[in-house]
């Protein structure tokens, strides 16, 4: 039986798991790592690799102006549009509407974008 995965509606956890400024790392099946960030009671999802390496943002920081710091280099990402803000990163990281239904946090994965 093959496993199917909806990319549109995929569960990360129960809300309340999910520490204000955490970040947890998922890895839905056929796809890399995601990253998602609690701020302010507000929930933000990423691509998990900084564009400048091969760092786990997941393993950085962030802070209440949702901006993580990868974990190498230091460079920071805005989690809310995935804009570079800091050198050594230039490339914006890919990220991803998330909803939070009945108390259970989900990432819509198909409609992932890159903001230029």
């Amino acid at each position: 039986m093959d496993l199917v995965v909806n990319v549109s509606r995929f569960f990360v956890c129960v809300a309340d798991e999910l520490g204000n400024n955490e970040i947890r790392q998922v890895t839905p099946p056929g796809l890399g790592p995601v990253a998602v960030y609690r701020v302010e009671n507000a929930f933000y999802a990423t691509d998990d690799i900084c564009s400048h390496g091969q760092a786990s943002l997941s393993e950085g920081e962030v802070d209440e102006d949702c901006v993580v710091e990868c974990p190498w280099h230091g460079g920071t990402f805005d989690i809310r549009t995935g804009e570079a803000l800091s050198f050594p990163c230039v490339l914006p990281v890919k990220v991803y509407p998330v909803s939070v239904e009945d108390g259970n946090v989900y990432l819509d994965l198909g409609a992932g974008e890159v903001k230029l």
